[in-house]
């Protein structure tokens, strides 16, 4: 919680601004909107919300005490995800596996601490899985009740696709091991369909539960940074948290149960593939090697999945009184000092911060051509804008369009500026776009910094005639 309350990272990503906007969107109409209310290119196009609760809770902490509240509900998220990490690594592992354990995990989920939707339903992904590592070690199917968590987790964030695609392997598992092949089949199967079933009470329903299948086969999802393939040429906490890993488990000899290999070796595969997934695989990567390195560190000692002897304990203790107080004392602390300073926002290369502020006041309501990452915080300062983070909601065909103008590709940029009728434009000075712009009759460069350049059309500042009357 400490780390996201003064990180400057939290607020890096720019889709933060956009998800601030549609949860106090969603607060002023109390409705979850089912078309487009912050673009001119796509207004009134269908939209699935699919965070909207993320959005409305990070909104209201917006509203309570701004962006230093926004930061701490984030961090609030992260701490009580570690938290659960360290629960299920305290059942099986000493100290020093523990303090390893924690080390690499946090290593590769540092990276990912933005102020977004994931981290609000990090915890619910890690409670969820060891809820049903509980239910194997007990011998028995998940509880019930637990399915209720996929109500809240679907109108949270599209990774409860995730809970429900894991809860095949561990029924497969138990299958295997228990005698009653039907019984288990019937409660599995059973807590499988309600959680199904729960997961459809969203806005959206069944449209909710198709929107992850149908981001995952967008043609564009190579040019977004965070839908990239992880890259190995440059030394990173990840692969150092792989390498490390594999040699601990190789040297120890430990041993995964089959079911549970597939599913690590498929979170390897996700990370692989899209950087965003690196950090689905260091939460749940801590929680499903902690029995197998457990086992493999001390074979002789009983653990929770084992009947215990009398008198056995297992490898944890309830915090103290005393160690409780003083972590509720540094959390208040935290809080404290968090919002007695506030958080200022400063530019980044997702934020304009500054560029904004110097676009002239008539200019904001007139059609921009703006940066891709720059969208969400043009949305956040009220201006309708040309594309932002929402890549679904636009389609393969208008990213493309916009990736052709950005790179200032002719007819592309002739075609798109006359269409929409573009008067101004904020775009990154790495952008092909720029040295166009500053060629091109009509045009000019108002403001430029090493994060962003505001080009406006010489019409767009007309001054408003005068009033009769006025004095010249």
């Amino acid at each position: 919680m400490a780390v996201a309350a003064f990180s400057a990272r939290v607020f890096v990503d720019g889709d933060t601004n956009w998800h601030v906007a549609a949860g106090r969107w969603i607060l002023t109409h109390l409705s979850v909107p089912r078309t487009d209310p912050f673009s001119f290119t796509a207004a009134g196009r269908p939209w699935i919300a699919h965070e909207w609760l993320s959005e409305v809770l990070m909104a209201s902490a917006y509203l309570i005490a701004g962006w230093a509240g926004v930061v701490l509900l984030i961090g609030l998220a992260a701490g009580l995800a570690f938290a659960l990490i360290a629960g299920e690594l305290r059942l099986w592992l000493g100290p020093w596996g523990q303090i390893i354990g924690l080390v690499l995990c946090f290593a590769c989920l540092e990276p990912f601490l933005y102020a977004r939707p994931h981290i609000i339903a990090t915890p619910l992904l890690v409670f969820w899985t060891r809820s049903l590592l509980s239910a194997r070690r007990a011998g028995r199917a998940p509880r019930l009740e637990l399915t209720l968590l996929m109500a809240v987790w679907a109108n949270l964030h599209a990774s409860f696709i995730f809970g429900l695609a894991i809860i095949g392997p561990f029924a497969l598992e138990a299958l295997v091991e228990q005698p009653n092949k039907l019984k288990t089949i019937v409660d599995w199967g059973v807590f499988g369909v309600i959680a199904g079933a729960f997961a459809l009470a969203t806005p959206q329903g069944f449209e909710g539960i198709v929107f992850p299948f149908m981001v995952m086969t967008m043609k564009v999802l190579p040019n977004i940074l965070e839908w990239h393939g992880a890259s190995f040429q440059e030394f990173s906490s990840f692969e150092g948290a792989l390498l490390i890993t594999l040699f601990l488990g190789l040297w120890r000899g430990v041993r995964v149960p089959i079911f549970r290999l597939i599913l690590l070796l498929g979170l390897v595969h996700m990370a692989l593939q899209h950087v965003r997934q690196e950090a689905v695989l260091a939460a749940l990567a801590p929680v499903l090697l902690a029995e197998p390195f457990g086992r493999a560190l001390y074979p002789n000692r009983p653990g929770p999945r084992l009947v215990p002897p009398v008198g056995w304990r297992p490898n944890w203790r309830v915090p103290s009184v005393p160690v409780a107080a003083a972590l509720a004392l540094f959390a208040a602390v935290v809080v404290g000092v968090r919002l007695a300073h506030p958080l200022v926002r400063r530019d980044n290369a997702n934020v304009p911060v500054t560029a904004m502020a110097k676009v002239p006041a008539q200019l904001l309501t007139q059609p921009v051509f703006n940066e891709y990452a720059f969208g969400g915080y043009l949305i956040f300062k009220g201006v309708k804008v040309y594309m932002d983070g929402r890549a679904d909601m636009y389609g393969d065909a208008a990213v493309q369009k916009y990736l052709a103008v950005a790179s200032g590709a002719e007819p592309d940029v002739d075609q798109v500026f006359k269409h929409w009728n573009i008067r101004w434009a904020i775009i990154s000075p790495r952008d092909g776009l720029v040295p166009l712009l500053e060629k091109r009759p009509g045009w000019r460069k108002l403001y430029g910094d090493p994060f962003a350049v505001v080009f406006v059309r010489n019409d767009a500042l007309q001054p408003a005639p005068a009033k009769p009357g006025a004095a010249p």
